[in-house]
């Protein structure tokens, strides 16, 4: 009996130490605190014609997206995000830091030379206006170039006589484009046009063009298609790298501000990430 007692004693030990240590776990993981990331992906608005899907000119420019980047800015000032980070070269940040700190000085306008780039792209738009008014030090640059052989993609697809796949890639292309032209031509708001390259349904058509639709091109010992998926997921994986080796344990909320299909790209990475959450320009736009 003494025996039973001693293995009852053990066990109750052992039952109490483990339940103490699910309870001491459970609540690890209900104050652990995630990175939010404001994760927003635009239309370049100086629209320089580089991508695949090519739209028509938006006048960011005219009074009423402007004090729509206004309100935009506002709302984001309110959610307070403690670095920005925009697709600029990373290898230039420099550059980047000696506009920033002729924008904060309000002498960035001033410069009548200024191409279409430098005076209409988001980052100059919109970023640096975020930034200083959360007055924020700098802001980060994360871009890094790699190769996108869609050329390629394509010879081989002529090559090899896939005529649905072609239909496919260009019907997508141009669905993506008419949507963009449509909403343009019909006056749709800066606000909502960026909603819209944020909807889950932009963001799938990106990822499946990239990840499935060119995969599939030329013969099987032909690998343009995973070439460019590949170089695709690079670019993006160092984007990411280097918003991730940036923020700091105290940057609770950040801000990246990227191409839509980037946005895309980076949301899939940070969906595996328990570290971190995806937070929606609608969201703090409709509070």
């Amino acid at each position: 009996m003494r025996n039973y007692a001693i293995i009852f004693l053990l066990s109750s030990i052992f039952l109490s130490c483990n339940t103490e240590q699910k309870e001491t776990e459970s609540q690890t993981v209900e104050t652990s605190t995630e990175k939010e990331v404001l994760l927003i992906g635009t239309f370049h608005y100086n629209n320089p014609g580089a991508d695949v899907a090519k739209t028509k000119s938006f006048d960011i420019l005219n009074e009423k997206s402007q004090l729509e980047l206004e309100q935009i800015s506002s709302n984001i000032k309110k959610y307070n995000p403690t670095k920005i980070f925009v697709e600029w070269p990373y290898d230039e940040q420099r550059e980047l830091d000696s506009l920033y700190q002729l924008y904060i000085q309000d002498q960035y306008f001033k410069n009548k030379k200024l191409s279409n780039f430098y005076l209409k792209n988001e980052i100059f738009q919109l970023a640096f206006k975020v930034a200083k008014a959360n007055n924020l030090k700098k802001v980060y640059a994360i871009d890094y170039s790699t190769a996108f052989p869609f050329a390629q993609v394509m010879n081989d697809i002529e090559k090899n006589n896939q005529s649905e796949l072609k239909a496919s890639i260009q019907k997508g292309i141009t669905n993506i484009t008419s949507e963009i032209d449509n909403r343009i031509e019909s006056g749709t708001s800066l606000t909502e046009l960026t909603y819209y390259i944020n909807s889950t349904d932009f963001r799938n058509y990106s990822n499946n063009w990239h990840i499935n639709l060119v995969l599939l091109a030329g013969k099987p010992n032909d690998f343009s298609g995973p070439q460019l998926t590949s170089e695709w997921f690079k670019r993006n994986l160092y984007m990411w790298s280097l918003i991730q080796k940036n923020t700091a344990d105290s940057d609770e909320r950040i801000m990246v501000l990227v191409g839509g299909s980037h946005a895309a790209m980076i949301e899939l990475f940070i969906e595996k990430n328990n570290d971190w959450r995806v937070k929606e320009l609608k969201e703090i736009m409709l509070k």
